[in-house]
């Protein structure tokens, strides 16, 4: 799940997000423009700032507010929520800050700037990897007449999220403030994306589980029992609890 969020109205984030839990998947937050604070039950805090990323494991289970720390201007970014394996579902909570001049980048031949949040593209590694998803975030930015090419395994899930002038992929616009998901199609190993604007969009890709999904608020899990368990820690307080 993606959630594209931005206002330039006070009265839109100023209430940010208080105390809520999460069970079950990673979240991982990328902040365009604007001022967020991160405080969780694990002890973690952290201020995402412009360009900054924030990556959290909530596992087997996290408490967490996100609060805004401006009163005016701009607040930007993605909220992108990535399904854990069932084996992996009750591990230990994990956060981790990255600042936005750690995150690796490179420029093309052709002008593309390229920020490689997760995955691998064209020989650059990530800031995070994970095995079994192997998810790939990127954020591109594309003059106008520019192409990017960038593989993708035939079996992964793809798509794309224009959010500033439009792009053509296979003949077909994608203007701002929409998504194109791509078919998982056998013959195929990658996508070309080209700019008839200026234009910046990011690039998700990853290895589908096929595993069970039952999801409930903040909770993502294989079964329904699983469900009534996350709810059940929540309200007796044991969810976000310290390991034993």
């Amino acid at each position: 799940m993606l959630d594209a969020f931005g206002s330039d109205q006070p009265d839109d984030y100023i209430a940010g997000f208080p105390d809520h839990p999460h069970r079950g998947f990673e979240t991982v937050t990328y902040m365009l423009s604007g001022r967020m604070l991160h405080r969780d039950s694990a002890g973690n805090e952290g201020l995402l700032e412009n360009g900054d990323v924030q990556w959290m494991t909530a596992g087997r289970g996290v408490i967490h507010s996100e609060i805004p720390q401006q009163k005016e201007g701009v607040m930007e970014g993605f909220q992108l929520w990535l399904n854990l394996p069932k084996r992996d579902k009750m591990n230990t909570p994990w956060y981790k800050d990255i600042k936005h001049f750690e995150l690796p980048k490179y420029v093309t031949q052709n002008g593309a700037e390229v920020t490689v949040i997760a995955g691998e593209s064209n020989g650059v590694n990530g800031a995070v990897s994970r095995e079994i998803t192997q998810p790939r975030y990127l954020d591109i930015e594309l003059p106008a007449g520019a192409q990017f090419e960038q593989q993708i395994p035939a079996i992964h899930n793809a798509f794309i999220y224009v959010y500033r002038g439009e792009v053509s992929v296979a003949g077909e616009p994608v203007p701002a403030q929409r998504m194109a998901i791509f078919a998982n199609e056998a013959a195929s190993d990658g996508v070309v994306i080209q700019a008839t604007v200026d234009a910046k969009l990011i690039l998700i890709s990853g290895q589908p589980l096929k595993e069970p999904i039952v999801q409930y608020g903040p909770f993502v899990m294989n079964t329904q029992q699983e469900i009534y368990e996350a709810l059940s820690d929540f309200r007796a307080g044991r969810l976000g609890e310290a390991s034993k």
